[in-house]
């Protein structure tokens, strides 16, 4: 474990002349975990620009807290960059606008997402079930239009890293369309084990970037009933219980902040980062950190190995035919 103090000891290190970020892209950043990332960032008080993607309907509660942010260091450039992040057109159109205006990104930070507490299947207009949208094929979409502005920069996902299973892992139905297939229970360790397959081959494929599969544990953000249909009694009364174990044993935003801004920066988890004189990370046999909610990193190799072997060539066909019309 890392401690909360070294945590903090190691993001007061970062300064203008220390900062390896100058750009950086959060998908996610207008709450959550996202958003606890970007204050402390700027707090940092370091010339930074932001692209702050979010819908639309964001637009007007986000605007007070870009204010906040200037005010908290006026160094600091906050983008806010319209984006329906579920649909991969429109990922492709943000990629394509960014692209055309900078030459180099330093962090790409990807928390967008929610648990389908309802265990009712809910499509996009492209007819991808929502959470696994948000949580892997726009992800993805994002990095793979992204690379080659990422050289020697970041590449973090939040999700669920080092807790992948293959007992919970369907290769033969990676969208869980089947009938009876698609659950929380299903579709959550499924969604986690996708990004962990495919960031342990983009690491492996590209050692100059730094490829950090992230697990929050317990924060109060209040996330957590986005993904109820208000009508599963069995969703409502399991959301009850994460938000008592929340209230029992969640980091406070602040420290969550801290933790994934030393995810984002310190030079513990290879790369170029904040000078780090602790244990080193240690990565999978791809390159992919897989961090914990302590900031450990737990490679889960006997697993991870698994998914790889029996699973990744299959997960990039299937991915790739998907993602193929968007790149």
């Amino acid at each position: 474990m890392v401690s909360y103090t070294e945590i903090l000891s190691s993001n007061a290190l970062i300064t203008t002349s220390t900062t390896p970020l100058r750009v950086a892209v959060f998908v996610g950043g207008t709450s959550g975990i996202g958003k606890l990332t970007i204050r402390a960032l700027v707090a940092t008080g370091t010339p930074i620009k932001i692209y702050l993607l979010g819908r639309k309907p964001s637009q007007s509660r986000t605007l007070p807290f870009i204010k906040e942010l200037h005010t908290l260091n006026p160094k600091a450039e906050i983008i806010f960059t319209e984006a329906e992040v579920s649909l991969l057109a429109d990922v492709k159109r943000v990629c394509s606008l960014i692209s055309s205006v900078e030459s180099k990104i330093d962090l790409l930070f990807l928390s967008a997402g929610f648990a389908p507490w309802g265990g009712q299947r809910k499509e996009t207009a492209e007819g991808h079930e929502v959470a696994q949208a948000l949580e892997y094929y726009s992800r993805m979409l994002f990095i793979l239009h992204l690379l080659p502005l990422l050289d020697s920069g970041r590449v973090v996902s939040v999700l669920g890293g080092g807790m992948e299973t293959t007992y919970f892992l369907d290769m033969e139905d990676w969208e869980l369309k089947k009938e009876g297939n698609f659950t929380i229970w299903r579709a959550r360790p499924q969604y986690i084990g996708m990004n962990t397959i495919m960031l342990d081959r983009l690491a492996k494929e590209n050692p100059n970037v730094t490829f950090v599969h992230s697990l929050p544990g317990a924060v109060d953000t209040g996330n957590v009933r986005r993904g109820w249909d208000g009508k599963s009694i069995l969703g409502w009364a399991f959301i009850r219980f994460i938000e008592g174990v929340n209230w029992l044993v969640a980091f406070s935003d602040e420290e969550s902040g801290q933790r994934h801004l030393f995810q984002s920066t310190s030079a513990a988890f290879g790369g170029r980062g904040v000078p780090w004189s602790g244990k080193a990370g240690r990565a999978t046999v791809g390159g992919l950190f897989l961090v914990s909610n302590k900031c450990d990193c737990t490679p889960n190799t006997k697993v991870v190995d698994q998914l790889r072997d029996k699973g990744q060539e299959k997960l990039w066909g299937h991915t790739m035919e998907i993602l193929g019309p968007y790149l």
